[in-house]
């Protein structure tokens, strides 16, 4: 017993109490984990999950924007991120608005240019360990800066989620009658594309501009196995996301593989293995439920 609390102790505990910078990026993926799984559900809920990935890259302008004035400095990067995020938005609407195209094959469209216009910016200014660096992150060596801005994002959207709450369920399930109520559907879904792009923008310091939509969409994608009803949902999001940033960041320790695609990994193994064994929709819940009727059949048929 004793051999087997030291082994967990090794495994599970130590790595975070015996390194700063580990307990900095299980912070970090903590915050990035109670505030972007919401996001990924309601996306979901509207239909829109690759838009998330089409914002994720829409940042990268931004991003490499101010990597190539400033370095990497973290308050600039962020900045020009949440500017070229808000931007394509904007763009993408405007543009379904005036030639009827659907928003999301103009998300598309700006999101390819973005990412080409990004990577040139940064192989312009550095090198291939920069591009490395602003693609995919580096959890392991945020610093205090990096926590508060993920701190405060984090904090800001669980405020504003909770303030326009009802609107949103309401948005997602009957538009129309919204509109019927005099509150402008617009509006509601703008503050939601900013959201978005806050924790996107926050996230591409730890995890990357091509896999901080991870974190937003497979928890989310994965709780639909598990639970129909919205609370379920967002509570279970959090949860898995929560569980994959910790068990991605103790895997990369013990491991030595990098730490954001572990996360990411962790997370869509949970997936994969809600798919083949969740409670709702999952292939073992379809051969269940094909296998009930034939059973029943089987008594009913039974002479007494």
């Amino acid at each position: 017993m004793l051999d087997l609390l030291t082994t967990l102790d090794a495994w599970l505990i130590a790595p975070l109490t015996d390194y700063a910078f580990m307990r900095r990026a299980l912070v970090g993926g903590l915050a990035l984990s109670l505030a972007a799984p919401p996001l990924g559900v309601f996306l979901m809920l509207r239909g829109m999950s690759l838009v998330g990935d089409a914002m994720a890259h829409a940042v990268l302008p931004g991003v490499a924007l101010g990597f190539v004035l400033a370095g990497f400095s973290l308050p600039a990067m962020s900045l020009g991120g949440l500017v070229a995020g808000l931007l394509v938005a904007g763009l993408a609407g405007s543009v379904s608005r005036m030639t009827g195209h659907r928003e999301d094959s103009a998300m598309a469209s700006f999101y390819l240019i973005s990412l080409a216009l990004g990577v040139m910016l940064v192989s312009l200014r550095g090198s291939s360990v920069d591009l490395t660096h602003v693609l995919f992150g580096s959890i392991l060596a945020i610093d205090d800066t990096a926590l508060w801005l993920i701190a405060s994002v984090a904090s800001a959207t669980l405020l504003v989620m909770a303030l326009i709450f009802r609107v949103l369920v309401v948005e997602c399930l009957d538009p129309l009658f919204l509109r019927g109520q005099g509150i402008r559907g617009g509006l509601v879904h703008g503050v939601f594309l900013g959201l978005m792009v806050l924790n996107l923008t926050a996230g591409f310091q730890t995890l990357g501009t091509l896999m901080a939509v991870g974190l937003m969409m497979l928890p989310a994608t994965t709780a639909r196995f598990w639970s129909q009803r919205l609370e379920g949902l967002i509570g279970l999001s959090i949860l898995i996301a929560m569980v994959s940033s910790t068990g991605g960041l103790l895997v990369s320790y013990h491991l030595g593989l990098p730490s954001g695609p572990c996360i990411i990994l962790v997370a869509g193994l949970a997936y994969l293995a809600s798919a083949l064994c969740g409670r709702h929709g999952s292939l073992l819940a379809r051969v269940r439920r094909r296998a009930t009727p034939l059973e029943t059949d089987e008594k009913t048929c039974t002479p007494s």
